[in-house]
């Protein structure tokens, strides 16, 4: 809303100086800063309101026992990263773009979807939180509401069910008329990938952080008709709009990290690891990053696939020998690591080296080709 009150400004009175409001990397500073300090402000305010109101983890029976101490931290601490997200994007970002609209109401979906499951389970005492069927919907409906606005866009006309291919040179992929079930697909997943990830203090946010980092890049280059023609990659008009999101939901992050790191004074929940998860698969969907996923976002997708490994083998072998058995000594794999005896600190510090390596290799993938 800034924006338009120094674009209105700049119009009618031209003062000195207030044209830099229209610089997308000015804006994107302001709003990574506005995130940072509204999280910092928040975070202590909500975290005591959430201890007040007794809204605490509790205790998971199918995880490591050496967890049960971390039972009663505040949970639902998603809710200081998405304002932290949401205000600055109002201040400092175009309201108008389609780009923001709907990151901005992927964003808030999956966090009411999120905190709706933490509220069955905290408040409510529900063992499972929401029914699966019914959070899966919600990611669904999202999913199906992004991918019809870019298919039949005009605003994406000639491109709306193209990606680009990583490591080759003009080369691009159509999904055609999959386009839709593609991105239902990205946003379930990658949403459900970062709430696998967020079981180690600060993990999910510090990767989630990495990969940011990688999008924000992607993001300005890909809206950047000269860049985006030196890459040789899909040049996409006003899709720059998105690094202001980008921006302020690294500042958000980071201020979080500061309550979230070990050991945890907060926990972000479903609230927020569902809206993160989404916002990523979005993210790269708009951008026609999505073959980049797995790369990217390696750290979510290798946790992902530790449980589906572990939960197909152990019914496969119960099924054939009478006993279930496992791969990993518990999923997702971060457990597994702590299980071999390693500090939950170091594990998480390397799976930050790894989401740091997997974030190289994706910008590198912009010049090899």
């Amino acid at each position: 809303m800034l924006y338009y009150l120094f674009e209105y400004i700049n119009k009618v009175f031209s003062p000195p100086g207030f044209k830099i409001f229209r610089f997308l990397s000015f804006r994107m500073a302001l709003a990574a800063i506005t995130g940072l300090l509204l999280s910092l402000y928040l975070g202590p305010k909500i975290i005591k309101l959430l201890v007040k109101h007794q809204i605490g983890e509790a205790k998971k029976a199918d995880g490591p026992k050496f967890h049960w101490s971390k039972a009663g931290t505040p949970t639902m601490g998603g809710i200081i990263i998405i304002l932290s997200v949401i205000v600055p994007v109002l201040l400092w970002a175009d309201i108008k773009s389609i780009y923001i609209i709907l990151i901005l109401a992927g964003t808030i979906w999956l966090s009411a979807v999120g905190f709706l499951d933490d509220y069955l389970k905290v408040i409510k005492k529900s063992p499972n939180g929401l029914i699966a069927r019914y959070k899966l919907l919600g990611q669904v409906l999202i999913g199906l509401i992004v991918g019809s606005v870019i298919y039949f866009s005009p605003q994406f006309a000639g491109v709306h069910s193209v990606t680009t291919v990583p490591f080759l040179k003009n080369v691009n992929f159509d999904f055609s008329i999959l386009y839709i079930p593609v991105v239902i697909f990205i946003v379930t997943a990658t949403s459900n990938a970062v709430n696998l990830t967020d079981g180690l203090d600060g993990l999910a946010i510090g990767v989630t952080i990495i990969v940011m980092l990688a999008l924000v890049f992607m993001s300005y280059v890909t809206g950047n008709a000269i860049y985006s023609n030196y890459l040789n990659i899909i040049y996409l008009p006003g899709s720059g709009e998105l690094t202001v999101y980008i921006a302020a939901l690294i500042g958000a992050s980071l201020g979080f990290l500061w309550f979230n790191s070990y050991p945890a004074q907060v926990f972000m929940g479903d609230t927020g690891s569902l809206a993160l998860g989404g916002a990523f698969g979005i993210i790269a969907v708009l951008i026609k990053k999505e073959l980049l996923i797995p790369i990217l976002g390696g750290v979510f997708f290798m946790e992902t696939i530790s449980v589906i490994v572990q939960r197909l083998y152990f019914k496969y072998t119960k099924k054939k020998y009478g006993e279930g058995r496992r791969v990993f000594k518990m999923a997702p794999m971060h457990h597994h690591f702590e299980m071999l005896g390693w500090p939950e600190p170091k594990i998480v510090i390397r799976f930050y080296i790894i989401a740091i390596i997997l974030a190289i290799v994706s910008l590198a993938s912009f010049k090899i080709r």
